[in-house]
């Protein structure tokens, strides 16, 4: 074990402070990288505050890193040091079912571990807490599988959100055949993911439309390469989408009623599912036996499809937009992701200016 520094919670009610944690040596498949940025997402409060009664404390955050390789194992072959690399928010998976072989580690049956605030079962990873510390931190090691190469010519500060809102919404894009283009794609939710949604779904040559609440997003999804803004509260707005789309991707978080949504499917569609809801939504049955519409969702990404993600973003130029900030800004991050879940903006914690 080697210790390095990080920035954690040491209890639901402290703010965030620099701390030193352990990181395993790295071993003959291991990577270690400087994390040189890391993006912070509206999941990383959720762990921290315990919102859901499951943190871990000390806490260290971060699921979106990004930074330089400083040493590799003996038996890595795809990355050298100096090479730009990032990772996401799978660290380990079992390795053996047949998700896992085939790169979709995020459907791992015997479950995946997530970078930070999750124990450690599949031996790929140590710590001295006996669950994983994220990406908060200075240095990073993990198996070479989980490594993503960041192109040369990608600002390495916008690089985090691509392995969580990018690959979020990639993966269904290109699960659902939007890849190769000329689909009509609603995206619900004009936020972190849905700003990604939208720039991913025009650079792939399909027609997008963002559906969202509030009218006052329709600038900024136009501006990102939205071609239709629809007001989900207004009913002429829905009305005027009626069998329009071939595929909508519902990025919120909130309950919503989805059989409005789904006036807006062609024959044939499909509904996707990203954001959790946990209450549930009674939906008339009738518009799925006469559309043939799907209800289906997806969840992030596993490794092939993040390194897809991030090949596609260098070469559409789709760069997210981002806001730097230090480390003692975090609590005031947080403070503000608490109130508004919907920005298009995202906050990237430079590590090197914090140390």
């Amino acid at each position: 074990m080697y210790e390095t520094a990080a920035w954690a919670k040491t209890s639901k009610e402290s703010e965030f402070k620099k701390i030193n944690i352990q990181r395993n040596l790295p071993g003959p498949k291991d990577v270690t990288f400087d994390v040189l940025y890391c993006g912070i997402c509206h999941t990383d409060l959720h762990f921290a505050n315990d919102e859901l009664g499951l943190t871990s404390y000390p806490v260290v955050p971060g699921h979106e890193l990004a930074g330089v390789v400083t040493s590799v194992g003996t038996d890595v072959t795809s990355i050298k040091v100096g090479d730009n690399v990032g990772m996401g928010a799978i660290v380990d998976c079992c390795g053996s079912c047949i998700q896992c072989t085939e790169g979709e580690e995020n459907y791992c049956t015997k479950g995946f571990t997530l970078a930070f605030n999750y124990p450690i079962v599949h031996g790929g990873l140590k710590s001295h807490t006996g669950y994983t510390l994220g990406g908060y931190c200075q240095t990073m090691t993990v198996n070479e599988k989980f490594i993503v190469k960041i192109p040369e010519n990608y600002p390495l500060e916008a690089a985090g959100p691509i392995f969580c809102a990018g690959v979020t919404m990639y993966s269904p894009l290109a699960h659902w055949n939007a890849l190769a283009g000329g689909k009509k794609v609603g995206i619900v939710g004009i936020g972190g993911l849905g700003q990604m949604g939208i720039r991913l779904a025009k650079a792939m040559g399909n027609e997008v439309t963002a559906i969202s609440t509030s009218p006052a997003k329709k600038n900024d999804a136009l501006a990102i390469g939205a071609d239709t803004f629809i007001v989900s509260v207004d009913s002429e707005s829905l009305a005027s989408a009626e069998n329009s789309l071939d595929l909508i991707l519902n990025t919120t978080s909130v309950p919503i009623e989805i059989s409005i949504y789904l006036t807006m499917l062609r024959k044939d569609g499909s509904f996707v599912q990203l954001g959790n809801v946990t209450s549930s939504n009674n939906i008339d049955q009738l518009p799925f036996i006469m559309k043939r519409i799907s209800l289906s969702g997806s969840f992030a990404g596993g490794t092939l499809d993040t390194q897809k993600c991030m090949d596609f973003c260098a070469k559409h130029n789709i760069i997210p937009s981002t806001k730097l900030v230090k480390a003692h800004q975090i609590n005031e991050v947080y403070e503000t992701l608490q109130e508004k879940n919907d920005q298009i903006i995202r906050y990237v914690l430079d590590i090197k200016a914090s140390l």
